[in-house]
Order: structure tokens, then sequence, then C-alpha cells
């Protein structure tokens, strides 16, 4: 879960992206890689100095509670993008099996992401070829 907070403090694809072209049409490629590294190096900063306060005090029952009261809000979220994602998502009975099937294997066995989505996509592959 802690990822999960983690990833939602780290500039995206589209900030990135948007920094190197910006900074390449007004300066080049040395202002793409300045603009980069500026819409980068904030995250990394905050990342840093809340991780380094975090391990000082990850003993202290105030900590301790704060992380926990976030977890179920941290929770809600990730099930609120699953919905979201799931309304606009096309639902079909095929569909329905292989995510039904992906599930079962993630609740039951410790398997690698890489190959959950191997076998998510093989499966596809099967159903709509």
């Amino acid at each position: 879960m802690d990822i999960i907070g983690i990833s939602q403090m780290t500039p995206g694809p589209v900030a990135i992206n948007s920094a190197t072209f910006v900074g390449y049409k007004l300066s080049g490629v040395l202002g793409a890689i300045m603009a980069t590294t500026g819409v980068v190096i904030t995250s990394f900063v905050l990342i840093s100095i809340i991780s380094n306060t975090l391990e000082k005090f990850k003993e202290s029952t105030l900590i301790k509670s704060a992380l926990m009261g976030m977890r179920p809000v941290l929770i809600a979220l990730i099930i609120k993008a699953f919905v979201d994602l799931a309304k606009e998502s096309y639902l079909d009975l095929k569909s329905i099996i292989i995510t039904t099937i992906i599930g079962l294997v993630l609740l039951s066995k410790k398997v690698h992401p890489i190959l959950v989505i191997v076998i998510a996509g093989i499966m596809g592959l099967i159903f709509y070829l």
C-alpha cells in the first residue's frame, strides 16, 4: 500500500513529456534536460524528506496510528478507481471470465505481476482471436 501512496507523489508521464517537449522547444536538448530535471527533482526531494522523516519516527505511536488511519482511505481510493474504470469498460462474459480467473490466481498464490499480465494477455488472445 505504501508504494501506491509514493507513486501518487511522483510526476506522471504527461508532466515529464510536457516538460521535455517545452524545454526542447525553448532551449533545445539542454532545455529539455533542465525542464525534465525540474519536474522530477521536486518529487524526488519531497519523497526523500518524507522517507527520512518516517524512518526517524517509525516507532512513534502517533506516526503508526496516522499511517494505519490512512490505509482505509487508500483502499477506498483504489476501489473508487476500480469502479470508475469498470463503469467505462466494455464488459462481456469473456472479459469477466478472464478477470475472475486472474483474480483467483492472485488471491490463491503469490504470483509475480508480470506473469499475471502475460497470462491475462494470452487468455485475451485465446478468447478474442
